[in-house]
């Protein structure tokens, strides 16, 4: 007997769904913003810190890379209520995300910052340039530029990691859909439109990467290229 779809139902339960892409969006939006800082503090370190601290980035970085995220995740959400620190769902999920982001992003802008060119810094230091300033115009933000599609590439991952954040109950788009499916039993059918909204909002998220890295980088380029001109 053949397969009959029924996609009526879902289309009726759509804004559940919906929630639940939403609150993926935001996770992932967050843990964006705060690994990407967490990422930039720990490259900063593992070059310019003291030896201990190179240390501690180090062991942190290949802790994260070395264990699977589900596994990071369970020992936030259940480690740290066990330690007397209590936590929901959502917020363990974030701080999961966002740890497992900041390494790969400490690493991603660390191999940034090395391939600047010494010629660089050395002409930088020459003008009486901080090291701060240094560090933050002459390397952290060409560095950054140069590695932006990795770290563009890497955040889509972790938004498509992030269904994992369903078995520990957080409210995003796999555990919607997981409810649905134990209400309805059509699981081809919800897992169907879960995946198209999965290949939307990647499509989404690469899109505004895009636009990012043309609104910030190239209007970086346009006033090197206007202060080269002006001093000419």
């Amino acid at each position: 007997m053949p397969y009959e779809f029924q996609f009526a139902f879902i289309f009726e339960h759509m804004d559940k769904l919906l929630w639940g892409a939403l609150l993926t969006i935001r996770l992932s939006a967050l843990s964006m913003v705060c690994g990407l800082a967490v990422g930039i503090m720990g490259a900063i370190i593992s070059i310019h810190g003291s030896r201990l601290a190179r240390l501690a980035v180090t062991s942190y970085v290949e802790t994260v890379r070395s264990t699977p995220f589900l596994v990071q995740l369970f020992i936030i959400f259940f480690g740290l209520p066990a330690a007397g620190v209590q936590i929901n769902a959502n917020w363990a999920a974030l701080l999961a995300m966002t740890l497992n982001l900041g390494a790969y992003s400490t690493e991603i802008v660390r191999a940034g910052m090395m391939a600047i060119h010494p010629s660089q810094i050395e002409a930088a230091q020459a003008l009486a340039m901080t090291k701060w300033q240094v560090i933050r115009h002459v390397v952290l933000t060409p560095a950054v530029e140069k590695v932006y599609p990795a770290l563009a590439s890497q955040f889509t991952l972790m938004m498509l990691a992030s269904s994992l954040v369903s078995t520990i109950s957080a409210e995003d788009l796999t555990s919607a859909a997981s409810l649905l499916d134990a209400q309805t039993f059509r699981s081809f059918e919800i897992y169907l439109v879960v995946m198209g909204l999965y290949i939307g909002l990647a499509l989404l998220f690469r899109f505004s990467f895009w636009g990012i890295g043309l609104l910030v980088f190239k209007r970086r380029r346009r006033l090197g290229v206007a202060r080269a001109g002006g001093t000419a």
